[in-house]
């Protein structure tokens, strides 16, 4: 059953999700040539100290980061540690925090000083296929109309949706009903109705959409080691007009 959330309940995951934008925000403004997947965390998890709140990754299912830092052709799931990062990767960051009892999840890709142009553009369609998704999660649209937008926006550009990781309910539970996928038939599949709390995270490759996990048992990355780009908010579905989103770190 997908959760409805409360006027309380809402109240509180707003909290939860700007302070998760913001410190989204303060760790990609540390990316830079140089510094480790690990120093980012490590601030991340300085600054979820500083603001009270907690990691709504470390020690998820054994997890041992406060965020998700993937390089590349890393898809999702990268374990923060010594690899350095280089001008003109692509560094994508997955972060959530617990605040007030609720989850706040958002994630973003950025550009490491002057990419290729493939790079940039593989961003800029994600972006857009992202903006898509929350676009088409409206109350009484289906949840089919959301992955399908996501699908639509990121095959046209020639690029294609990873279909073995999705996006996901999120409130009390970082991972609640329904799951999200980012491809889809429309017209098909739970209807949205006002309240429902949803991350959505379009995951593009480059090439195929085949990925494969990493000895880690966590990383995982493209099978044929072309670059992906992955950007996330977590959402509510309002009675009329398009999804809100909470995981701003000011109101817009």
């Amino acid at each position: 059953m997908i959760p409805i959330k409360t006027g309380t309940d809402l109240a509180r995951m707003r909290v939860a999700c700007r302070l998760s934008a913001r410190i989204l925000a303060d760790v990609a403004a540390q990316v830079r040539p140089g510094t480790t997947t690990g120093e980012l965390d490590a601030f991340a998890a300085a600054r979820m100290r500083e603001l009270g709140v907690a990691s709504a990754f470390f020690g998820y299912g054994g997890f041992p980061g406060y965020t998700c830092i993937s390089l590349n052709e890393e898809v999702v799931h990268g374990i923060p540690g010594p690899r350095a990062i280089n001008a003109g990767d692509l560094v994508s960051v997955d972060l959530g925090v617990v605040a007030e009892g609720f989850i706040g999840d958002n994630a973003t890709t950025v550009r490491v000083g002057a990419v290729d142009a493939e790079s940039a553009r593989l961003c800029d369609v994600t972006a857009a296929a992202l903006a898509a998704g929350i676009a088409a999660a409206r109350a009484g649209n289906r949840l089919g109309d959301v992955g399908h937008a996501v699908q639509t926006v990121a095959e046209a550009a020639g690029f294609s949706v990873v279909r073995d990781y999705c996006g996901h309910g999120v409130g009390r539970k970082l991972h609640e009903d329904p799951q999200i996928p980012n491809y889809g038939t429309p017209g098909k599949g739970p209807v949205l109705k006002p309240g429902m709390t949803l991350a959505i995270e379009p995951m593009v490759n480059q090439g195929t959409h085949r990925v494969e996990v990493l000895p880690n048992r966590w990383t995982v990355r493209t099978c044929d080691r072309k670059r992906s780009a992955h950007f996330e908010h977590t959402v509510l579905v309002v009675a009329d007009g398009p999804a809100e989103i909470l995981t701003c770190a000011e109101k817009k």
